[in-house]
């Protein structure tokens, strides 16, 4: 894989459209201050073919590949490989939750000899060439057609990040070994092995069905195809034999059919004849109507009787009154008694609150009287204490002092308040003003106690008083309204009388409702015997129905039993005749049917001496002599046919055997040479010992001689030749050691096997992310030394991301990147 361009639109740092050229840049260098974006060039490269990068800890980390604030990310990335062009893009985008999702992802083939910079000019998807994928999912596998190596296999031998450098040099060697068998393509012979033993496999199921086969079919010999072609011949013969005697079989049969035709017909007759039966219970039948007649007329009276009686009781009870209005009344009654007597009690109730409240408003005089006085006496004692404090200013200044603050006339701090003098008139004025203080209060709480005590009096008596005019109102109403009324217990008498009256009514319309249902139940007593009556005249003419070819005599319906009676006699009659018909009728069948089997058996004959079983060859079932000859002959010349092919079957069967049998032993013999010389591991042995090689001289070169590489059973060790030889496992190095170590084997990588690859996972490129400023000086020019050598080949690309001046002014072309507070930016030099 080799980078021609990128494309970056909102990338991590590169917020603004970066495009950064990698045409003829064999050997580059990106530089820059730290965190300018150097490392997401490389990062970028990663991203656009597998959809993540080493440092964001898995594909989960693709919100990183969004610039701060920026909804959507895009990445171009062209790039040869195996001498195909290839262009691969990915669009990241942020939804309006936030979420960070890849929403575009695809892979085409460009046409040969595409120049990259017509991507300036805007052009469409589908004028990049062959659509490889189209979706993130399908992204998966295409890229690794393209470049041959999976994610973790690139960015340890394509692009070498940050903190991964060792990875390839601490590998597992089962991993490193799956490595270097995709870098060789290896992993053909190990698929022609799988391939070679699926052949044999195949081809031995298949060698091993024709044997079977072949073994079903060892009848199929020239004696056995003779016999089916003259038994063919003598079905032909057989056919012609039975169509002969076939008419005159039809003829015996068809007069035995007339014969048991009219036998039949004769045990149908019988059979109707002896089904007429009279009903056991007809004349009871007519008798039930009769009598439910007779009840229904006697039902119909008794309703008549109810319904007068219930009209009389009804006539009464509308002449004797409303029973509402008497209702009314006698509660008129009940009302004015119940006022009356709220009216007398309220009356003596309201001159009890009269002589209260009168009482409550002297009180309250008197009490208004001495808070008045009360009010006098403090303000007296209030002018005595003023009048005391004019005459006595030091006096009352004492007042005002407090130890420790200062004196309010001379400013100066007080540190001891005098006594007021015992004969003070001040102390006098001011005992004298809280005694008025505490009468005064006194009066003033007892003025507003007698105020509240009236006026609840007063609420009290008017609410009385606004009560017993109501009642008085209430009372006067009820008397106007029974001036006319007979008295209560008037009232109640007749009452009583309409209460009997509806007593009556009640019990005569239960007495009506009686009555009609009996009715209704004598009328459904006559219909169900109107039924029956009807019922067994249809059953008369259906049994006569029945027999009406047979000629009956005529019926008299109005006496159903008499009717009944002379057709049973005629049926007896005309059955014992046809009885007596049956005899030489089951006669004649019996003589008929001998005839047709006799020349049913000449039939069963001719099949027999075919060879062919009669079964139902002679028709008794329904089957056609004459088809059933047919099915032989198609059946002998259906087994001569299949004799024949199985014959021609066993032929090329024997064929093919020696065809899968020369198939099973060459795939067998592959197979068995591959895996019994281990080829596979001999080849991944010889390219380790020629990568080890590699990474030794490199790493002598970069060592000045005191380090070289080898292995054993797959670990990776170093010899140490400053130490007399000492052998060292690689993660006892120093990180320069190891990283020393590592460069050498990353540079072989690219340097012996890309040579050796003979699939697309070509190592076309090597991109170092890894920090130089380890190197003394010596060893940073012998590192500077092989890149320039690598590079000067000419098939590979070196790239490498430094921060040391003397590494990047011998690369020969830099790309510069730098940042500003917007965004990133690329220039090349050189």
């Amino acid at each position: 894989m080799r980078p021609l361009r990128l494309d970056l639109a909102g990338f991590t740092v590169f917020r603004e459209p970066t495009t950064i050229d990698f045409t003829d840049a064999d050997f580059f260098a990106l530089v820059g201050p730290t965190g300018s974006g150097k490392s997401t060039v490389l990062d970028a490269i990663c991203f656009a073919l597998y959809g993540t990068v080493p440092r964001w800890g898995g594909s989960r980390g693709i919100a990183n590949a969004l610039a701060p604030s920026a909804v959507e990310a895009r990445v171009r990335l062209v790039f040869d490989s195996a001498g195909s062009r290839y262009v691969a893009t990915r669009v990241v985008r942020r939804d309006s939750r936030g979420n960070v999702k890849t929403g575009n992802a695809g892979l085409q083939r460009m046409p040969d000899g595409f120049d990259v910079t017509k991507l300036d000019t805007g052009m469409s998807p589908e004028d990049l060439g062959e659509a490889l994928a189209g979706t993130p999912a399908q992204m998966d596998e295409a890229v690794l057609t393209a470049v041959g190596l999976p994610y973790e296999q690139f960015t340890s031998c394509v692009v070498l990040p940050q903190g991964q450098f060792a990875d390839f040099l601490h590998a597992k060697p089962a991993t490193r070994q799956q490595i270097l068998i995709n870098l060789l393509g290896l992993g053909v012979y190990e698929r022609v092995q799988q391939a070679a033993t699926g052949r044999a496999v195949g081809a031995e199921a298949q060698l091993a069905a024709v044997n079977q086969v072949l073994q079903g079919l060892t009848d199929a010999d020239e004696e056995t195809l003779t016999a089916a072609t003259e038994h063919v011949g003598a079905m032909h013969r057989l056919a012609d034999d039975v169509r002969a005697a076939v008419p005159e079989l039809e003829r015996a049969r068809a007069a035995a059919d007339a014969a048991a035709a009219r036998l039949t017909a004769l045990d149908g007759e019988l059979a109707e004849l002896d089904r007429i039966h009279p009903p056991a219970d007809v004349a009871a039948v007519a008798r039930a109507v009769t009598d439910a007649r007779a009840v229904a007329a006697e039902t119909v009276a008794a309703v008549t009787l109810a319904e007068e009686r219930e009209e009389k009781v009804r006539g009464e009870l509308a002449s004797a009154g409303d029973q509402t209005m008497l209702r009314l009344l006698l509660q008129a009654h009940t009302e004015r008694d119940r006022v009356a007597a709220e009216a007398e009690a309220l009356g003596s109730g309201l001159t009890g609150a009269e002589t209260d409240h009168t009482a409550a408003l002297a009180a309250l005089d008197r009490a208004r009287t001495d808070a008045e006085r009360a009010s006098v006496e403090l303000e007296a004692a209030r002018r005595a204490y003023q009048e005391a404090q004019t005459a006595d200013r030091a006096a009352a200044l004492r007042g005002h002092l407090a130890a420790g603050e200062p004196c309010p006339v001379c400013e100066q701090e007080v540190h001891v308040v005098p006594a007021v003098p015992a004969g003070s008139a001040v102390t006098a004025a001011e005992a004298a003003g809280h005694t008025a203080r505490t009468t005064a209060d006194a009066a003033t709480k007892v003025l507003t106690e007698r105020e509240r005590a009236a006026r609840a009096l007063e609420r009290d008596l008017d609410r009385a008083r606004a009560r017993h005019d109501q009642l008085a109102a209430a009372l006067s109403e009820l008397d106007t309204r029974l001036a006319d009324s007979p008295g209560p217990a008037a009232l109640r008498r007749e009452l009583a009388a309409l209460d009997r009256l509806r007593g009556q009514l009640d019990q005569a319309g239960t007495a009506v409702r009686t009555a009609r249902e009996a009715s209704r139940r004598a009328r459904t007593g006559v219909e169900a015997a109107e039924e029956r009556v009807r019922l067994a005249g249809r059953e008369f003419d259906t049994a006569r129905d029945r027999i009406a070819r047979l000629g009956p005599p005529a019926a008299d319906r109005d006496d159903l039993a008499a009717a009944w009676e002379v057709l049973r006699d005629w049926a007896q009659r005309e059955a014992d005749r046809r009885r007596a018909d049956r005899v030489d009728a089951a006669s004649a069948v019996a003589q008929a049917r001998a005839a047709a089997d006799t020349v049913a058996a000449g039939i069963a004959a001719l099949f027999t001496a075919a060879g062919v079983p009669a079964g139902n060859a002679t028709g008794r079932s329904g089957t056609d002599p004459v088809a059933a000859a047919a099915v032989a002959v198609v059946a002998a010349e259906a087994e001569q046919r299949r004799l024949a092919q199985r014959r021609e079957q066993a032929d090329q069967l024997t064929e093919k055997r020696v065809e899968h049998e020369r198939a099973a032993r060459t795939a067998r013999s592959l197979a068995g040479h591959l895996r019994a010389n281990n080829f596979e591991r001999w080849l991944l042995a010889e390219a380790l010992d020629l990568l080890v090689d590699g990474a030794s001289r490199i790493l002598r070169e970069l060592t000045g001689g005191q380090y070289e590489l080898t292995h054993d059973k797959g670990e990776f060790y170093v010899v140490d030749q400053h130490d007399a030889g000492l052998r060292r496992g690689v993660r006892t190095l120093s990180g320069g050691e190891t990283f020393q170590a590592s460069l050498a084997l990353a540079l072989a990588l690219s340097e012996q096997l890309a040579g050796l690859s003979t699939t697309t996972a070509s190592l076309e490129s090597i991109l170092l992310d890894e920090g130089f400023g380890t190197l003394d000086v010596a060893t940073l020019d012998t590192v500077a030394a092989t890149l320039e050598t690598l590079a000067a080949r000419g098939d590979r690309m070196v790239g490498v991301v430094t921060h040391v001046p003397a590494l990047a002014e011998r690369v020969p072309v830099r790309y510069e990147v730098s940042k500003d507070a917007r965004t990133a930016r690329v220039e090349r030099i050189g």
